[in-house]
C-alpha cells in the first residue's frame, strides 16, 4: 500500500478510537474500535510493504511511516484476539519478508532494510512487551508474542535495547513456566533471552534478573527439562536454559546460591563422577549422545563461572567438584570402559584440564586432598612416554594435538603452572619432593631438540614450563642447585632466539620473557649456577638481548643483570662485551638511559646537559602531574619513579662497573655519566622539593631553624647540580679542544708529507740532472768535495799520516769504498723487464739484476745492487 494512501486510514481510526490515552478504554468504546477495523480497513493488509513514487519519499515520510507502526502497535489493546495475532503476523511479515521488485501502478516497494529500520525507530518492540501483560490468559496470542519479540529480537541490538527498557528479561522470565498446550513457549522464550544475552548491554540485564522470582522460575523450567526431558529437541532446551544460566552465573548478584539452584546445578554437573543420594538423580541417565555429551561440557564451563562468586567455593568444595573433574585426569588407555568414545573422552579430557586450571587454584585444599600434584605427574609421564596413541584432535582444546599427546600435556604443563604461581609453599614443597625440576628440565629438552619447536604450542609449553621452574624455585638456593648446570645449558640456548622473532605472534616474546624471568629466578643467588652461566657466555646473550629487545623488556633484564653483579666474575665480563659497531656496555647503558629521559622529556639542551638545576630530574609530563598532598602511607611521585623507569637500575649496575677508566666512551657519553653519577643526589634534591611545595599546599609552616635548614638542604643540592652542568661544559669544551688539536695535527701531517714528497721531487731532479749531464755531475762532484773539506779540522796533527779516502779518476757523487752501494734508475724509466736497453753486467747485484758503470755515472734495470769498483 501506499505510504500517502495508508497513513490517513490508520489516523482516522485512532482519531475515532481515542485510542492514544493513558486511561482504560471502556467496553463501549473497545467495541466500537473493533466494529471501526472491521469496517474501515483489514489489517492483514499491513504485512505488505510501503509504496513509494520515488526514491527521497522513504526520507520525506519517515517519521510518519514510523508512527504509523507504532500506532498499529497500541492496537493491541483492543480485546480482540484475531485482531492481535494478525497484528503479530503482520509485523513478523514486514520485518523479515523481502518486499516484491515489481512495480505496482507507478509506485516501488520499499526494501526490507527500510521496513525494518522503521520497525526498529517505531519502539513498536516496547508496545509487544507491555502488551504481555494483556494476554495472560490467552496462550496463543502470547506464544505469537513472543515469537514476534523473538524474530525481532534476533538480529537487531536497538530492538533488544528497547525490549529492555519495557523491562523483557524480567517479564519473560516470569513466564517460564506458564501453561503451553502447544510446547513452544519455553523454547521461545530462551530465544529471547539468549538474543538478549548476546545483544543488550549485559549489565542492565543482569539487574533486571536479580529476581528472586526470576531464578526461581529459571531453575524450575531447567529441573522439568533435566529430569522430564527425553526427546532431542527436550535435551537442546536443556541445553540452551543451562548456557544462559552460565552466562548469568558469572555475575555474583545473581541470587543463584539465595534461590537453591547452585547447589542443584553442581550436583548435576558432578553426577555420575560423584556419586549422589538425592532422588533427584536417582533415575537420571547420562548417556554419550550428542545433546548429553554438549551438556557435561556447559556444566564444566558452569563451574569455572561460579568461581567468580568467592561464596560459591564452598558449595563447589562440598559437591566434589575437583574429584569429578579429576576422574578424566587418567591415562586414556581404555576410554571405553567410560561410556564414552575415545573421541568424546579425549575432549573431556582435555575440558577437565582446562577447567581445573581455573578452579583448582582458588580450591587449594580440596587439590591436595584429592592429591592433585600426584595425578597431574602421572598423567604426563604418560603424555612423555613412547606409548603409540592418536588424538583426535577435534575440539578447541586439542588444537594442535591431532595424532599425538601434545594437547594434554599442555594442558598438563599449564596446570602445574597455574598451581606452582600461586607461591603456596605446600603445593611447590610437595611438586618438589615428586622430583618436579628434573621431570620439566627433561620435557623442555625433548621441545627445544624437537623439529616442530617453532609451532605456538610447543612455544607455550616451553613458556609454561619456565613460568612454573621460576616459581619453585624463587628464593630456595637448594632448590637452584638442584636446576643445576643442565637447566642452566638450557637457558643459555633459548636466550640465543633470533630477536627478529619477537613480534612473529607465535609466543617468542613470551618465551624469552619467562627465560629471563627464569635466569633471575633459578640462577641468580646460587654461585654454582652463576659460575655456569658466566661460562657458557650467558651475560653476553643478556647484553645482546638489551640491546636487540624492546623498551618493554629492558626493565627485567636490566635487573637480572643487576643481580648478577654482585658476583664479582661479573663485572669484567660486562666490560668485556661488544655489540654493534663494537660498543660497550657502559655505552649501552648511557644510551638507554638518554632514551628513559627522551621519553619522560626531561629538559636537556641538544648536548644532554642539565638546563633546571632545581628539578635535573623531572619530566615535563611529570612536572604538569604537579604535587599532590598524599596520606603518609602513600608513595609520593619521586619514589614511585623509581618503579616506573629504569633508571635507578641503571645507576646501580654502574655503581657496581664504577665511573672511571670505563671502555669505549664519546664526549656525549661522558656528559651523560656525569648525571647517571650523581642520581642519588638529585634524588634526594627531588624529594626535598616535593617536601616543600606539599607543606606550602597545605599551610604548614616549619619553625625557623626548621626552615633555614630546608632552605641551606635545597640551596646545596641546586648547587650540586649547577657544578655538574659545569662539569659537562668543560667536558664538551676540552672535547673541542682535543677534537680542534687532532684536526690541526692531522693538518700538520698532511703539510709534512706534502712538504716531503716536494723534496724527494728535487731530490729526484738533481739526480737526473747529474746522471744525464756530465757538466751538472762535475758541478756537483766538485761541490761535495768542498763541502768535504770545510766539514774537515783545519789543523792538522803532523805526526799522523793521512791516507786519501778519495778513489782518483772516478767522476760519481757517491761515497767510496771497495763495496758501492748504488740506487737503480727507476723501472718505470727503463721501460719494464722488456726494455730494449743493453744492459752488461759487470758485477753481481743484490737482486740479481744487469747493470752497466761508465764513467758518468751507472745504468742500472733493477734495484740497488752492490758492484766492485776498479
Amino acid at each position: 500500500m501506499s505510504i500517502k494512501r495508508s497513513i490517513p486510514v490508520v489516523k482516522h481510526v485512532i482519531r475515532d478510537s481515542d485510542l492514544v490515552t493513558k486511561q482504560d478504554i471502556r467496553p463501549v468504546d473497545l467495541n466500537r474500535i473493533v466494529n471501526l477495523i472491521e469496517d474501515r480497513f483489514s489489517v492483514s493488509s499491513f504485512h505488505l510493504p510501503f509504496l513509494k513514487k520515488k526514491s527521497s519519499d522513504e526520507s520525506n515520510f519517515a517519521q510518519v511511516v514510523s508512527e504509523s507502526i507504532s500506532q498499529m502497535g497500541y492496537l493491541l489493546r483492543v480485546p480482540s484476539a484475531e485482531v492481535r495475532l494478525q497484528i503479530c503476523d503482520s509485523i513478523m511479515r514486514l520485518y523479515s519478508k523481502e518486499s516484491p521488485k515489481q512495480e505496482i501502478e507507478e509506485y516501488y516497494p520499499t526494501s526490507k532494510s527500510y521496513n525494518m529500520q522503521m520497525i526498529e525507530e517505531s519502539a513498536v518492540v516496547e508496545t509487544l512487551v507491555m502488551g504481555l501483560t494483556l494476554v495472560q490468559n490467552q496462550p496463543k496470542v502470547k506464544l505469537r508474542i513472543i515469537q514476534t519479540l523473538q524474530c525481532l529480537s534476533r538480529s537487531s541490538a536497538m530492538n533488544c535495547n528497547l525490549m529492555l527498557n519495557a523491562l523483557a528479561a524480567n517479564k519473560i522470565c516470569r513466564i517460564l513456566n506458564d501453561p503451553d498446550p502447544s510446547g513452544q513457549l519455553l523454547f521461545c522464550l530462551s530465544d529471547v533471552l539468549w538474543n538478549l544475552l548476546e545483544q543488550a548491554p549485559k549489565q542492565e540485564l543482569v539487574n533486571q534478573l536479580s529476581d528472586f522470582e526470576c531464578i526461581y522460575a529459571m531453575k524450575k523450567a531447567f529441573l522439568n527439562q533435566m529430569i522430564n526431558g527425553h526427546s532431542n529437541s527436550d535435551r537442546q532446551l536443556r541445553n540452551d536454559l543451562l548456557v544462559i544460566t552460565t552466562n548469568l552465573a558469572e555475575h555474583p548478584m545473581i541470587p543463584l546460591i539465595e534461590t537453591g539452584f547452585t547447589k542443584l546445578l553442581i550436583m548435576f554437573a558432578v553426577f555420575p563422577e560423584v556419586k549422589s543420594h538425592n532422588p533427584l538423580v536417582q533415575g537420571l541417565k547420562v548417556s554419550s549422545n550428542h545433546e548429553d555429551f554438549e551438556m557435561k561440557k556447559i556444566f564444566f564451563n558452569l563451574l569455572v563461572a561460579l568461581t567468580n562468586d568467592l561464596a560459591s567455593i564452598q558449595l563447589l568444595s562440598e559437591g566434589g567438584a575437583l574429584l569429578a573433574l579429576f576422574h578424566y585426569v587418567q591415562p586414556n588407555e581404555n576410554p571405553r570402559v567410560r561410556d564414552w568414545s575415545p573421541a568424546q573422552y579425549e575432549e573431556l579430557q582435555l575440558h577437565a584440564l582446562a577447567t581445573l586450571i581455573s578452579v583448582a587454584p582458588v580450591m587449594v585444599d580440596d587439590y591436595m586432598k584429592c592429591q592433585g600434584n600426584t595425578r597431574v605427574l602421572l598423567l604426563l609421564d604418560w603424555c612423555i612416554n613412547q606409548d603409540p596413541y592418536y588424538g583426535k584432535g577435534n575440539s578447541f582444546h586439542a588444537a594442535g594435538g591431532r595424532g599425538s599427546k601434545k594437547a594434554q600435556m599442555r594442558y598438563c604443563i599449564r596446570l602445574l603452572r597455574s598451581m606452582a604461581s600461586l607461591g603456596e609453599e605446600l603445593i611447590n614443597q610437595n611438586l618438589l619432593d615428586q622430583g618436579i625440576i628434573s621431570q620439566l628440565l627433561d620435557i623442555l629438552k625433548i621441545i627445544i631438540n624437537s623439529p616442530e619447536k617453532e609451532t605456538q604450542i610447543n612455544l607455550d609449553m616451553q613458556t609454561d614450563i619456565l613460568i612454573s621452574l621460576s616459581s619453585i624455585c624463587e628464593n630456595d638456593t637448594h632448590r637452584k642447585e638442584l636446576f643445576g648446570a643442565f637447566g642452566v645449558d638450557i637457558l643459555v640456548n633459548l636466550l640465543k632466539i633470533d630477536p627478529n622473532k619477537f613480534y612473529s605472534g607465535k609466543g617468542h616474546n613470551k618465551l624469552i620473557l619467562a627465560t629471563v624471568d627464569c635466569i633471575w629466578c633459578c640462577i641468580v643467588g646460587c654461585y654454582t649456577a652463576e659460575d655456569s652461566f658466566l661460562e657458557m657466555g650467558g651475560i653476553f646473550l643478556l647484553l645482546d638481548l638489551l640491546e636487540a629487545s624492546s623498551k618493554r623488556m629492558h626493565g627485567l633484564i636490566l635487573g637480572t643483570l643487576l643481580e648478577l653483579c654482585d658476583n664479582p666474575k661479573t663485572i669484567s665480563h660486562i666490560n668485556v662485551w661488544r655489540g654493534k659497531h663494537d660498543s660497550t656496555a657502559a655505552s649501552l647503558l648511557l644510551h638507554l638511559w638518554r632514551e628513559e629521559e627522551k621519553e619522560m622529556r626531561v629538559k636537556r639542551d641538544e648536548h644532554g646537559r642539565i638546563l633546571d638545576a632545581k628539578k635535573p630530574l623531572l619530566g615535563i609530563t611529570q612536572e604538569a602531574y604537579g604535587t599532590i598532598s598524599l596520606p603518609s602511607n602513600r608513595l609520593c611521585p619521586t619514589v614511585m619513579d623509581l618503579a616506573e623507569n629504569s633508571r635507578v637500575k641503571i645507576y646501580s649496575i654502574f655503581c657496581k662497573l664504577g665511573f672511571e677508566d670505563l671502555p669505549g666512551l664519546s664526549a656525549h657519553d661522558y656528559v651523560t655519566l656525569a648525571i647517571v653519577h650523581g642520581y642519588l643526589d638529585f634524588k634526594v634534591g627531588c624529594i626535598w622539593n616535593e617536601v616543600e611545595k606539599e607543606l606550602k599546599q597545605e599551610s604548614v609552616y616549619p619553625v625557623a631553624a626548621d626552615l633555614d635548614s630546608m632552605h641551606n638542604i635545597l640551596k646545596h643540592y641546586e648547587n650540586l647540580s649547577w657544578q655538574i652542568a659545569h662539569y659537562q661544559t668543560d667536558i664538551l669544551e676540552n672535547r673541542e679542544k682535543q677534537d680542534t688539536y687532532e684536526e690541526q695535527k692531522m693538518y700538520s701531517e698532511i703539510q709534512h708529507n706534502h712538504k716531503q714528497r716536494e723534496m724527494f721531487m728535487k731530490s729526484w731532479q738533481e739526480y737526473v740532472a747529474r746522471t744525464s749531464n756530465y757538466e751538472t755531475l762535475k758541478k756537483a762532484k766538485k761541490d761535495q768535495e768542498q763541502s768535504i773539506e770545510l766539514s774537515k779540522v783545519k789543523k792538522k796533527d803532523l805526526s799522523l799520516t793521512i791516507h786519501k779516502t778519495e778513489i782518483a779518476g772516478l767522476h760519481t757523487t757517491g761515497f767510496w769504498g771497495r763495496l758501492v752501494s748504488i740506487e737503480s734508475t727507476p723501472k718505470e724509466l727503463l721501460g719494464g723487464p722488456f726494455s730494449p736497453v743493453n744492459l752488461t753486467t759487470k758485477g753481481t747485484c743484490r737482486d740479481g739484476a744487469a747493470m752497466k758503470t761508465g764513467d758518468t755515472g751507472s745504468e742500472l734495470k733493477d734495484t740497488s745492487c752492490s758492484v766492485s769498483v776498479k
